[in-house]
């Protein structure tokens, strides 16, 4: 049963990546909108962006199942998988923050898997009707993101490929103020979104909560 402590957590931290969201998704969300008639723009990108929290939801659930099988193979496995999802969402802050870029090193991995779906979509960006927009935003929902990254590491770290879903999905409509604002021409708001402040105190944030989670993986064992 997934915890509202976690839920809400999900949703800050796809609220806290506003920035990312921006540089990784805001150029094809910006696309999708300008391709479409007025009338269309909101659909296309509503479409789009529900593709995209499709897909956050089944690599959740997958990468659920994946921790639930580490959690039934030894202990030592699940405290170096909640110890990794400490660190990625420490690297994530301060990546955030502009501190570090270390985390686009670990974007690098899923460029192999990108390279094969990039050229189906590059396909569907030509095409406006709705499906192929959820079709377009599944499709993305695989890009190489460090922020998605962070958060399927603490997903993982759970062990549960119901809450796994779940949580994604939550984490996706967290992102979702971020990519309205690029596809609907939103300046102030991505102004907003995308200030040195706001990703200062995203940062600042999810590394306190990085370093917690590692803390809380490791002090009930240092202090024995």
């Amino acid at each position: 049963m997934t915890e509202p402590l976690s839920l809400v957590t999900a949703l800050l931290l796809g609220l806290f990546g506003a920035s990312h969201c921006l540089v990784m998704c805001g150029g094809i969300a910006a696309a999708t909108g300008a391709s479409s008639p007025p009338s269309q723009r909101l659909p296309s990108l509503l479409s789009f962006n529900l593709g995209r929290i499709a897909s956050y939801s089944i690599a959740g659930a997958l990468v659920g199942w994946a921790g639930l099988w580490l959690q039934q193979q030894h202990d030592v496995l699940m405290l170096s998988l909640r110890t990794l999802a400490g660190v990625m969402l420490l690297l994530m802050g301060l990546y955030i923050a502009r501190w570090s870029s270390w985390l686009t090193r670990i974007e690098q991995l899923g460029q192999g898997f990108w390279r094969l779906l990039q050229p189906q979509a590059g396909k569907l960006m030509s095409k406006p009707a709705l499906p192929a927009r959820f079709a377009l935003g599944m499709l993305w929902g695989w890009l190489p993101c460090g922020l998605i990254y962070s958060t399927l590491s603490w997903v993982a770290a759970n062990g549960d490929p119901l809450a796994g879903a779940l949580t994604m999905a939550t984490f996706g409509l967290g992102t979702l103020p971020a990519l309205f604002a690029g596809g609907l021409a939103a300046a102030s708001l991505s102004r907003f979104l995308n200030h040195h402040v706001t990703r200062t105190l995203s940062g600042m944030l999810l590394i306190i909560y990085g370093l917690w989670t590692v803390s809380s993986v490791w002090w009930p064992i240092l202090d024995r």
